[in-house]
């Protein structure tokens, strides 16, 4: 969802339906619409292990563009059998349905994948990789909740946020919504020619449908940088424009069932949320608030790069203003213009795990845990000063010398990749260092 239009899109197109309804044969175009949408059983899935809800009445919604291989999207991946998951994010409806922040997850987001159900019996082990793979792995076995609860465990691993509905949406479909609008008018500055993407494109003013539509949102290596952050703009503004010519154009039951029709077969929702009065509520909550009350925001992040040069296609999280971000949105709490622009100004420089120095300490006994901790985490990135052993810890430990604003700082970004761990400012630290004290939990599950 991008802006105000987007929503307002939606909320009409359910209204329409509602009074498609009330007519004679709307029984049937509502069933059928209806019927369109399908349903995954998610929650089942979900290990007991999960956030706890911080802010009972706000609701977030992870939403993923799929782009699965399977029959017409076979072209864009040869030799992919696996969902693909081309976008995600996790919207955030305020409990007092005043405000909404929408969160963009770049997909080569450098994340821990936690083990997850493979189908046929098989489980993946948990390990560091992009964030779009967890759709694929749950989606191996073609079982879309399966892929859903994969990535819904992912997202809430990393980010703390307890998921509360999950809404998938076929980028086949989205064609088909496109299509029903007579085409959407883009304006590349450069012409863009993307072999993946299967697009050839001159630069100007253009309308786009069928597969030219479909290959410029999915197009990124032949534009700009090439990064997935710069899709993430494209996709926002390819919507919003969307959004305004089905406000206009929508106005007859004709052109609005065919918009409808493609729209409802491209979705796929958890059950609670599976059909049209669901979806509708759900529009209907957030139809009232303020355009500068809606936020949409990227989580921070930097070139993984500048931590791992051989990595020159991954980004990671920029801590310690990711963990921030996803703190406030747990708790609900508005992050608006000013959080934003803050968010800007310190994606300007941002502490990379090369700079953290570490001093690692084994806590427990056991020969040669420090080293072992000591090579995950260059891994990583980090700068590991020294190891040696330290005193005894039931739990790993991350610490800081007092008075030390940089050290907190680079203390909470390597805490950020040790889940469950959390930087402490302690009198006895030794200064000019992070020390991370090896425990018997070590490493962390999924880290």
């Amino acid at each position: 969802m991008t802006r105000r239009g987007r929503i307002l899109a939606w909320t009409g197109g359910g209204l329409g339906v509602v009074l498609l309804a009330t007519g004679g044969a709307g029984a049937w175009l509502y069933q059928h619409l209806d019927g369109n949408i399908q349903s995954a059983d998610v929650g089942s899935r979900l290990d007991g292990d999960r956030p706890v809800n911080l802010s009972p009445g706000s609701k977030n919604i992870l939403v993923v563009g799929s782009d699965s291989r399977a029959g017409a999207n076979a072209k864009y991946g040869k030799g992919l059998t696996t969902m693909q998951s081309d976008t995600l994010m996790v919207l955030h409806i305020a409990a007092d349905r005043k405000w909404a922040t929408a969160l963009s997850f770049p997909r080569d987001s450098w994340v821990q994948i936690p083990a997850c159900d493979r189908g046929h019996g098989a489980r993946s082990s948990p390990h560091h990789f992009k964030i779009n793979e967890a759709f694929s792995i749950g989606g191996e076995s073609g079982d879309i909740g399966n892929a859903a609860a994969c990535t819904i465990k992912t997202v809430e691993k990393n980010t703390g946020l307890r998921i509360d509905h999950f809404t998938s949406v076929d980028f086949q479909g989205f064609k088909g919504m496109v299509n029903a609008l007579e085409g959407i008018k883009v304006c590349p500055e450069h012409a863009i020619h993307d072999e993946k993407a299967h697009l050839d494109m001159k630069a100007g003013c253009q309308t786009v449908k069928d597969e030219k539509a479909l290959g410029y949102v999915r197009t990124r290596y032949s534009v700009g940088d090439g990064s997935d952050l710069g899709r993430i703009g494209r996709q926002q503004e390819f919507m919003k424009a969307l959004a305004t010519k089905a406000q206009s154009k929508l106005t007859s039951p004709g052109d609005l069932y065919d918009f409808l029709d493609s729209a409802t077969k491209s979705i796929t929702t958890d059950k609670d949320l599976a059909g049209l009065k669901p979806l509708y509520d759900l529009a209907a909550t957030v139809k009232d608030i303020p355009t500068d009350r809606l936020t949409f925001l990227t989580v921070p992040n930097y070139g993984r790069e500048a931590d791992v040069p051989t990595d020159k296609a991954n980004v990671v999280w920029q801590y310690p203003q990711a963990g921030g971000l996803f703190s406030d949105l747990a708790h609900d709490r508005e992050v608006g213009a000013a959080g934003k622009k803050k968010l800007a100004e310190a994606a300007k420089n941002p502490v990379t795990a090369r700079s953290v120095r570490v001093q690692v300490l084994n806590g427990t006994g056991t020969p040669g845990h420090a080293a072992t901790a000591a090579d995950a985490l260059r891994k990583l990135g980090f700068t590991v000063v020294t190891t040696g052993n330290g005193p005894s810890t039931g739990k790993t430990t991350v610490t800081y010398p007092p008075s030390s604003p940089s050290l907190k700082t680079r203390a909470q970004v390597l805490a950020s990749r040790l889940p469950g761990t959390e930087a402490k400012e302690t009198d006895d630290a030794t200064p000019g260092v992070v020390t991370l004290t090896v425990g018997p939990d070590f490493p962390p599950s999924g880290s």
